[in-house]
């Protein structure tokens, strides 16, 4: 996501161990990036960390301050992940100022121009798990990290322009993650403008085309 104005800042949801081969395939640089945002400290959405970081700080020679905000514990998770792959990497001098910024559920923390709300979701991580709420003037955005149901995400997704939202089955599948017969049992009740599936398994994946919902697609861009 990013603003318009002269100074657009770029903000980034979640940096799973992918998320750089994605990026550079759709040729976005890692020093275009001024805040990431993680719901959660799983592998998959926070584990391209170490990565990210090493990267532009040795090929994209970034110099900008980098934010990485997220639940409580997200800068030592990171560090230990760093010195898991890389020992010694965490304490490398750099040139650009990282600075870690714990997101507390319910409150809104600002990063002009984007103002961020944090919202307590069902999926043990071993520190909190969020849904996301990203507003940049009139426009909001909504992401439900991963999670199975919960009363909660209609107080994320309520009156947003788009929610991005986890669907990972067909049908219930055993919790901490949604499926899409419950998704669909509360639609109405999301009050989105419109929402887009991700973080969808196989049997998604393979009915997705035959079902009344989008889904999300790698270097789709969506206009706010």
């Amino acid at each position: 996501m990013r603003s318009d104005e002269p100074d657009a800042k770029r903000l980034l949801i979640d940096c799973g161990a992918s998320s750089l081969i994605a990026m550079k395939r759709f040729e976005v640089e890692t020093s275009d990036i001024d805040i990431i945002l993680l719901s959660h400290l799983h592998g998959d959405h926070f584990g391209g960390l170490p990565f990210f970081i090493l990267e532009t700080q040795y090929v994209s020679e970034r110099e900008k301050p980098l934010v990485v905000a997220g639940p409580p514990g997200l800068e030592a998770r990171i560090i230990q992940a760093m010195e898991v792959l890389y020992p010694g990497s965490s304490e490398t001098p750099r040139k650009f100022a990282l600075e870690f910024v714990e997101l507390r559920e319910g409150t809104q923390a600002v990063f002009r121009p984007f103002a961020v709300t944090s919202y307590p979701v069902v999926h043990p991580s071993g520190a909190p798990a969020y849904a996301l709420r990203v507003s940049y003037e009139d426009k909001n955005l909504a992401f439900s990290g991963d999670t199975e149901w919960t009363d909660v995400l209609v107080r994320a997704a309520i009156g947003a322009d788009l929610f991005i939202c986890e669907c990972n089955f067909f049908e219930y599948g055993g919790g901490h993650h949604l499926d899409y017969q419950t998704l669909m049992g509360h639609r109405e009740d999301l009050g989105c403008h419109r929402l887009i599936l991700t973080h969808m398994g196989e049997e998604m994946l393979r009915r997705i085309e035959e079902l009344d919902v989008e889904g999300a697609e790698d270097g789709k861009t969506y206009v706010l």
